[in-house]
């Protein structure tokens, strides 16, 4: 798999103070990276260096291959950036908007009509398209400034919080579009919204003082969720003592006379093995689900941590 992102030990200083701190990773197509970190973590340097914008203080950075520092045209031709700020210009109409931003691309001037087409499209701008951007909502606004990052289909796409200031539905709306772009480009999000990376990505990036303190992909991190505990509601009360026979399990919280919770032992899965045991038992089960972390919990969990 053709890797578009290769970070190989990436050191940025301000002055005596690192930003970022070693840092290492690789991203391919297909993929969509959250990128997670508190105020201050260093989401937004770790962007720009990638970008271009900043050059390492020492490791090397490669986009689809080339040297961001050695070849930096090429790399650039790569990637498609939306920084926290989108970079509008108000007076402006969308498609004119559209239009010189596939001209700084070099898009040539008979393909730039379709790219734009294909934009406006893509990031559903068609009916605001000769509305000027001043005059649109900040959802629209997001949606010109992630169509402008993708006006020249690059394989890269970064985005940088696309969805501050925006309402729950035009999240919503954020949201649909990132996971549609994942499915032919390679996508980085940063945030720092947890429920945009459970709704949107493949893969998760904490960072915390600089360094990488997690890089797990979504069926990893279900795993670093769980709590090895069972929520158990059935519709008359259960006596706790028709389980203990069952090996797997190491202890029982009772929370009411009809709802426990069962504790068991790592990597073990007695829910079948309760099933059977509660059906020959002639009980009737309303609820017998995995209880898991949130991920505030474990985002919570990991920054305090790597606080101590």
């Amino acid at each position: 798999m053709t890797k578009l992102i290769e970070a190989d030990h990436v050191f940025r200083y301000f002055g005596a103070y690192c930003a970022v701190h070693d840092l290492s990773f690789s991203l391919a197509k297909g993929q969509v990276l959250g990128f997670l970190g508190v105020n201050g973590a260093g989401k937004t340097t770790t962007m720009q260096l990638l970008c271009g914008l900043l050059a390492p203080s020492s490791g090397h950075i490669l986009i689809n291959g080339y040297n961001v520092l050695t070849h930096p045209i090429l790399a650039k031709q790569s990637l498609g950036y939306l920084p926290d700020t989108p970079p509008l210009y108000r007076d402006l109409t969308v498609s004119e908007f559209l239009r010189y931003c596939a001209q700084l691309h070099n898009i040539p001037t008979k393909q730039c009509h379709a790219a734009v087409h294909s934009a406006l499209g893509r990031c559903s701008l068609g009916a605001v398209q000769h509305k000027l951007i001043s005059q649109l909502s900040k959802g629209f606004q997001q949606r010109v400034g992630i169509a402008q990052a993708i006006i020249h289909n690059p394989d890269l796409i970064i985005l940088d919080e696309p969805s501050v200031g925006l309402d729950p539905i035009q999240i919503q709306e954020i949201h649909t579009l990132i996971k549609e772009l994942g499915q032919t480009h390679g996508v980085i999000l940063s945030t720092h919204r947890l429920s945009e990376v459970q709704e949107s990505c493949t893969d998760v990036q904490i960072i915390h003082d600089g360094k990488l303190i997690l890089q797990k992909n979504s069926a990893e991190l279900a795993a670093i969720m769980s709590t090895e505990k069972l929520c158990l509601r059935t519709r008359l009360a259960l006596d706790p003592a028709a389980l203990t026979a069952n090996t797997d399990i190491t202890h029982i919280t009772v929370i009411s006379t009809q709802h426990l919770e069962i504790h068991y032992h790592a990597n073990a899965n007695p829910t079948p093995k309760i099933t059977e045991q509660l059906i020959a038992a002639g009980v009737d089960i309303l609820e017998l689900s995995p209880i898991k972390k949130s991920m505030e919990e474990m985002f919570i969990e990991l920054i305090q941590e790597n606080s101590k």
